[in-house]
């Protein structure tokens, strides 16, 4: 039966209603996250990275080679879209994926010379992101914010 409009009630006055931003967490986070990375995407564009891929590349600067699924488990990101973000980073000569030489069946991924250069020198532009949004935001908030998303992080995964 096709749905008909007349049957549906008025939407409800402005004045009634809270922002649906006000009340669904989701919601809030995902509108929040998508003005912070176009913050940092737009300093990183100066070196051709996305917050995503300098974030990748990080990580791997940090951790040393990895697994897949090790890389997506502390990204908090599903392999596919973790591959998705890793192909160009990939044909790029940025990171360099290999068979594990303990474990056949898992691939290991590693930041290559040429990724690691590009880290270095994306790394400013990602510190003007940084100062950026804590000179908009606030130092000590933007502090309190991050020990609040890690708790999130920490107790969804539990």
């Amino acid at each position: 039966m096709p749905l008909s409009f007349d049957a549906m009630p008025p939407p409800a006055e402005p004045t009634e209603i809270l922002p649906v931003a006000a009340l669904c967490n989701c919601l809030a986070l995902r509108q929040a996250t998508r003005q912070v990375t176009q913050l940092y995407d737009e300093e990183l564009a100066a070196v051709d990275l996305r917050v995503t891929q300098y974030s990748l590349l990080s990580v791997l600067d940090r951790r040393g080679p990895t697994t897949l699924n090790d890389l997506a488990r502390v990204l908090v990101m599903d392999r596919s879209t973790l591959g998705h973000n890793l192909r160009p980073l990939e044909r790029e000569g940025l990171v360099a994926l290999a068979v594990d030489l303990e474990d056949k069946r898992a691939r290991r991924l590693a930041l290559s010379a040429r990724g690691r250069a590009k880290l270095k020198a994306a790394r400013p532009h990602w510190q003007r992101a940084q100062a950026r949004f804590e000179q908009s935001f606030g130092v000590a908030e933007a502090s309190a914010l991050r020990a609040s998303l890690r708790k999130v992080v920490e107790s969804a995964g539990a």
